[in-house]
């Protein structure tokens, strides 16, 4: 019973969500370092991307821009394919 229960709070078996903590753990720890943080430094480096970010002004909105529109030429028509394959038909007395 109460290791049903620390499995159903932890959202699988320790272990396992321990390995999947580690591993996620390393996996943002590679990209905050990627972008400058250091761990020992939180506020210096938060501040340090800031500075970075207004430094590159409208740069960094033209660069997202670039790559929100080219993932939008893909992803909106394929959604808007699977809406429209899941659409429920007509005539089938739904209300």
């Amino acid at each position: 019973m109460q290791t049903e229960n620390v499995s159903r709070f932890l959202g699988g078996p320790p272990l396992a969500v321990l390995m999947r903590l580690v591993l996620l753990s390393i996996l943002v720890g590679v990209v905050l370092h990627a972008v400058g943080f250091d761990p020992w430094n939180i506020i210096q480096s938060l501040q340090a991307l800031f500075r970075r970010i207004w430094e590159m002004g409208f740069d960094l909105v033209r660069w997202l821009w670039r790559y929100f529109l080219l993932g939008a030429a893909i992803v909106v028509p394929l959604w808007l394919i699977m809406r429209l394959a899941k659409a429920p038909r007509g005539g089938d007395g739904g209300e």
